[in-house]
């Protein structure tokens, strides 16, 4: 039972960082399905709780930066909360129509022509169409090397420790 228990855990790891990259595919709750599919499946003993507490922290880490790692770059290139909102929403959108590319337009173009409107700066609001754009990207690069570190972690503790 254990070994099967394994099996799937290992599989919602590695779907994690594929995951990561894919829009709309909840790495960092992938982590924390495969970290928990192990620690109740094969039994306390396997996975220390020090551990497993640590991975679970970077797992809720992940999540946290895929839910809000756009919106805090968009926020930090000065865009509005309801920018950032409408932003979202016309990305996820295109993203269903045009996959990735969509997403990223939608953000930077949705981003520039608010704020452009709200502000009337061609440069502030270039600004925050590139910071949330970069910040998207960022955010991707942040979740696949996190859920890496989960599954880089799980493999050592439960395979050599």
């Amino acid at each position: 039972m254990v070994d099967a228990v394994l099996v799937v855990a290992i599989a919602l790891l590695v779907g994690a960082i594929v995951g990561a990259a894919v829009p709309m595919v909840p790495s960092g709750l992938l982590s924390l399905a495969g970290l928990v599919v192990y620690w109740v499946g094969a039994g306390a003993a396997e996975l220390s709780a020090l551990t497993f507490a640590v991975l679970v922290f970077i797992a809720v880490v992940t999540a946290l930066v895929e839910f809000f790692g756009g919106s805090i770059a968009a926020r930090a290139g000065g865009a509005s909360w309801l920018t950032t909102a409408v932003a979202a929403v016309v990305g996820l959108l295109l993203m269903v129509v045009t996959g990735p590319l969509g997403l990223l337009a939608g953000l930077f173009g949705t981003v520039f022509a608010l704020e452009f409107v709200r502000k009337g700066e061609l440069e502030g609001s270039a600004r925050s169409a590139v910071y949330t754009t970069v910040g998207t990207l960022a955010s991707t690069a942040v979740q696949v090397l996190l859920t890496a570190s989960i599954l880089l972690g799980f493999v050592v503790a439960v395979f050599l420790l």
